[in-house]
């Protein structure tokens, strides 16, 4: 790999998994940029968003991505799942030197399959009872977020494909 990597897409699509098992194989740093925002303002995504609201946070994202990305360190990157969709964030991605961007595309079916069982762990969905409204909930926020994902350089479909076979796809997509 030639140049930094920034994951995109919806939360479950496997930005983390993968991005984890790039790192690994070429001997670079994996950032999750929600964790590193927990780990510089010392709270939670969650907090954030309850104690200051959404566009708070929104800023707050925008600072530590522009933080990350002036630093020169080659390194694997995965947004938060909203993060290419606010500001210009993924038109200022796309104009960095030396950055790859891939989304990470999965269908809602595939989402609801690898969410449900764990969505009590992630805020966003943990009001939603049913698969149905898990589902129907997805594909109105992949409908609203695919103009800003398709700006991404490549995109690789991940329904049923390990973690393994997608980090082959990525290293033959980007070398």
């Amino acid at each position: 790999m030639t140049k930094s990597l920034i994951l995109m897409g919806y939360m479950g699509c496997g930005k983390s998994a993968l991005g984890n098992k790039l790192a690994q194989a070429n001997s670079l740093s994996f950032i999750d940029l929600d964790h590193y925002i927990e780990s510089q303002e010392k709270t939670t995504i969650s907090m954030i968003f309850e104690e200051y609201g959404e566009l708070y946070f929104r800023k707050k994202e925008r600072f530590y991505l522009e933080k990350l990305l002036s630093e020169d360190a080659k390194s694997i990157i995965a947004l938060g799942g909203g993060t290419p969709c606010y500001f210009d964030n993924i038109d200022y991605i796309n104009k960095k030197k030396g950055i790859n961007t891939l989304y990470l595309k999965t269908t809602p079916k595939e989402l609801v399959r690898r969410l449900f069982e764990q969505k009590d762990h992630r805020p966003m969905i943990t009001h939603l009872e049913t698969k149905e409204e898990l589902e129907e909930f997805i594909a109105k926020h992949l409908f609203e977020r695919m103009p800003y994902y398709i700006k991404a350089r490549h995109h690789l479909l991940t329904d049923g494909q390990s973690v393994e076979d997608l980090a082959l796809q990525v290293e033959m997509l980007l070398t």
